[in-house]
Protein backbone atom coordinates (compact mmCIF):
# COMPACT_ATOMS: atom_id res chain seq x y z
CA UNK A 1 0.00 0.00 0.00
CA UNK A 2 0.34 3.53 0.46
CA UNK A 3 2.48 3.11 3.59
CA UNK A 4 4.84 0.66 2.18
CA UNK A 5 5.62 2.18 -1.07
CA UNK A 6 6.81 5.66 0.88
CA UNK A 7 8.72 3.36 3.56
CA UNK A 8 10.32 1.68 0.63
CA UNK A 9 11.37 5.22 -0.87
CA UNK A 10 12.61 6.58 2.46
CA UNK A 11 14.59 3.78 2.93
CA UNK A 12 16.37 3.90 -0.38
CA UNK A 13 16.66 7.77 0.39
CA UNK A 14 18.26 6.73 3.58
CA UNK A 15 20.74 4.48 1.76
CA UNK A 16 21.81 6.58 -1.58
CA UNK A 17 20.94 10.31 -0.05
CA UNK A 18 24.27 10.98 -0.02
CA UNK A 19 25.76 9.59 -2.78
CA UNK A 20 26.07 10.73 -6.32
CA UNK A 21 22.96 8.83 -7.59
CA UNK A 22 20.26 9.36 -10.13
CA UNK A 23 16.76 7.56 -10.35
CA UNK A 24 14.77 6.18 -13.47
CA UNK A 25 11.02 5.95 -13.03
CA UNK A 26 9.06 4.52 -14.99
CA UNK A 27 6.06 4.85 -12.36
CA UNK A 28 3.60 7.23 -13.03
CA UNK A 29 1.81 7.79 -9.87
CA UNK A 30 4.24 10.86 -9.38
CA UNK A 31 4.90 9.35 -5.20
CA UNK A 32 8.84 9.43 -5.92
CA UNK A 33 8.22 13.21 -6.43
CA UNK A 34 6.64 12.83 -2.52
CA UNK A 35 9.99 11.41 -1.26
CA UNK A 36 13.17 13.37 -0.34
CA UNK A 37 14.75 12.86 -3.37
CA UNK A 38 16.09 15.64 -5.14
CA UNK A 39 14.27 15.97 -8.36
CA UNK A 40 16.92 16.84 -9.82
CA UNK A 41 18.14 13.63 -10.16
CA UNK A 42 14.63 12.18 -10.78
CA UNK A 43 13.90 11.38 -14.72
CA UNK A 44 10.67 9.74 -15.12
CA UNK A 45 10.49 8.86 -19.35
CA UNK A 46 6.53 7.70 -18.92
CA UNK A 47 5.77 10.91 -17.50
CA UNK A 48 3.30 11.33 -14.58
CA UNK A 49 0.17 12.48 -13.04
CA UNK A 50 1.22 15.63 -12.03
CA UNK A 51 1.55 16.56 -15.44
CA UNK A 52 -0.47 17.51 -17.45
CA UNK A 53 -1.33 17.62 -21.72
CA UNK A 54 -3.97 18.27 -24.11
CA UNK A 55 -6.30 15.26 -24.87
CA UNK A 56 -6.11 15.94 -28.79
CA UNK A 57 -2.13 16.42 -28.60
CA UNK A 58 -2.65 20.09 -30.19
CA UNK A 59 0.34 21.16 -28.93
CA UNK A 60 3.40 19.96 -27.39
CA UNK A 61 2.86 22.37 -23.89
CA UNK A 62 3.14 20.04 -20.66
CA UNK A 63 1.50 21.88 -17.45
CA UNK A 64 1.67 21.10 -13.73
CA UNK A 65 -1.21 20.36 -11.54
CA UNK A 66 -3.66 23.41 -10.59
CA UNK A 67 -1.49 25.42 -13.49
CA UNK A 68 -4.66 26.22 -16.02
CA UNK A 69 -7.57 26.13 -13.49
CA UNK A 70 -10.51 24.64 -15.76
CA UNK A 71 -8.81 21.93 -16.85
CA UNK A 72 -8.81 22.85 -20.81
CA UNK A 73 -5.95 23.20 -23.26
CA UNK A 74 -5.48 27.13 -23.63
CA UNK A 75 -4.76 26.36 -27.37
CA UNK A 76 -8.44 24.29 -28.61
CA UNK A 77 -10.32 23.48 -25.25
CA UNK A 78 -9.91 20.01 -25.04
CA UNK A 79 -9.86 18.34 -21.62
CA UNK A 80 -5.97 18.51 -20.31
CA UNK A 81 -5.27 14.73 -19.34
CA UNK A 82 -2.31 13.21 -17.24
CA UNK A 83 0.88 13.43 -19.28
CA UNK A 84 1.86 9.29 -19.44
CA UNK A 85 2.24 6.88 -21.70
CA UNK A 86 -1.46 5.43 -20.71
CA UNK A 87 -2.34 9.18 -22.94
CA UNK A 88 -3.56 7.67 -26.51
CA UNK A 89 -0.55 10.79 -27.82
CA UNK A 90 1.55 10.57 -25.51
CA UNK A 91 4.09 14.00 -25.09
CA UNK A 92 7.06 13.08 -24.07
CA UNK A 93 8.50 16.55 -24.08
CA UNK A 94 7.77 16.86 -20.18
CA UNK A 95 10.31 14.76 -19.52
CA UNK A 96 12.85 15.36 -22.15
CA UNK A 97 15.16 18.15 -20.36
CA UNK A 98 15.40 15.49 -17.03
CA UNK A 99 16.02 13.06 -19.54
CA UNK A 100 19.41 14.90 -20.95
CA UNK A 101 20.04 15.52 -17.16
CA UNK A 102 19.96 11.80 -16.76
CA UNK A 103 22.13 10.93 -19.93
CA UNK A 104 24.92 13.54 -19.31
CA UNK A 105 24.86 12.07 -15.61
CA UNK A 106 25.24 8.62 -16.88
CA UNK A 107 28.11 9.40 -19.26
CA UNK A 108 30.45 10.74 -16.17
CA UNK A 109 29.71 7.22 -14.77
CA UNK A 110 31.86 5.36 -17.84
CA UNK A 111 34.83 3.44 -16.33
CA UNK A 112 33.56 4.49 -12.76
CA UNK A 113 32.05 2.28 -9.91
CA UNK A 114 28.49 2.51 -10.51
CA UNK A 115 25.94 0.35 -8.75
CA UNK A 116 22.35 -0.38 -10.08
CA UNK A 117 19.21 -1.26 -8.70
CA UNK A 118 16.46 -2.15 -10.77
CA UNK A 119 13.61 -2.87 -8.79
CA UNK A 120 10.38 -4.27 -9.85
CA UNK A 121 10.92 -3.38 -14.09
CA UNK A 122 9.59 -5.86 -15.98
CA UNK A 123 8.86 -5.92 -19.92
CA UNK A 124 5.93 -3.40 -20.50
CA UNK A 125 8.46 -0.97 -21.16
CA UNK A 126 12.18 -2.48 -21.75
CA UNK A 127 13.49 -0.20 -23.80
CA UNK A 128 13.39 2.59 -21.13
CA UNK A 129 15.21 0.59 -18.03
CA UNK A 130 15.66 -3.09 -18.22
CA UNK A 131 17.60 -3.43 -21.46
CA UNK A 132 19.42 -0.08 -21.24
CA UNK A 133 20.58 -1.08 -17.44
CA UNK A 134 22.38 -4.52 -19.06
CA UNK A 135 23.86 -2.68 -22.12
CA UNK A 136 25.32 -0.31 -19.20
CA UNK A 137 26.32 -3.47 -17.02
CA UNK A 138 27.88 -4.56 -20.02
CA UNK A 139 30.05 -1.74 -21.33
CA UNK A 140 30.96 -0.52 -17.55
CA UNK A 141 33.18 -3.74 -16.25
CA UNK A 142 33.20 -1.22 -12.86
CA UNK A 143 29.09 -1.38 -12.75
CA UNK A 144 27.07 -4.05 -10.55
CA UNK A 145 23.75 -4.63 -10.55
CA UNK A 146 20.77 -5.83 -8.80
CA UNK A 147 17.84 -6.74 -10.16
CA UNK A 148 14.83 -7.28 -8.00
CA UNK A 149 11.76 -8.96 -9.64
CA UNK A 150 9.10 -11.48 -8.40
CA UNK A 151 9.14 -12.90 -11.77
CA UNK A 152 11.67 -10.96 -14.13
CA UNK A 153 14.22 -11.10 -12.15
CA UNK A 154 17.21 -13.61 -14.60
CA UNK A 155 20.27 -11.71 -16.03
CA UNK A 156 21.74 -12.24 -19.13
CA UNK A 157 24.82 -14.67 -19.40
CA UNK A 158 27.20 -11.72 -20.34
CA UNK A 159 26.99 -9.83 -17.40
CA UNK A 160 26.47 -12.73 -14.54
CA UNK A 161 29.44 -11.75 -13.14
CA UNK A 162 28.45 -8.28 -12.28
CA UNK A 163 24.87 -8.55 -11.90
CA UNK A 164 22.55 -10.45 -8.81
CA UNK A 165 19.28 -11.72 -9.65
CA UNK A 166 17.09 -11.54 -6.77
CA UNK A 167 13.56 -13.06 -6.85
CA UNK A 168 11.25 -11.11 -4.88
CA UNK A 169 9.50 -7.85 -4.23
CA UNK A 170 11.49 -4.61 -4.56
CA UNK A 171 9.72 -2.99 -2.09
CA UNK A 172 11.01 -5.50 0.83
CA UNK A 173 14.14 -5.80 -0.76
CA UNK A 174 14.56 -1.83 -0.06
CA UNK A 175 13.57 -2.26 3.09
CA UNK A 176 15.83 -5.30 4.04
CA UNK A 177 18.43 -3.95 2.70
CA UNK A 178 18.27 -0.79 5.06
CA UNK A 179 18.20 -2.85 7.99
CA UNK A 180 20.98 -5.06 7.08
CA UNK A 181 23.13 -2.45 6.29
CA UNK A 182 22.11 -0.46 9.30
CA UNK A 183 23.11 -3.80 11.68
Amino acid sequence: GQDEVRKAYESLYNLVGQKDYFIVTTATDARIFDAPFDEKRITAPCGNINWFQCQKACTKDIWERDEIQDGRCPHCGAVLISNTIQAESYIEEGYLPQWKVYQEWLAKTLNRKLLIFELGVGFRTPTVIRWPFEKLVFFNRSAHMYRVNRKFYQIAGEIKERAVPVEGDSLEFVCNLREKIEN
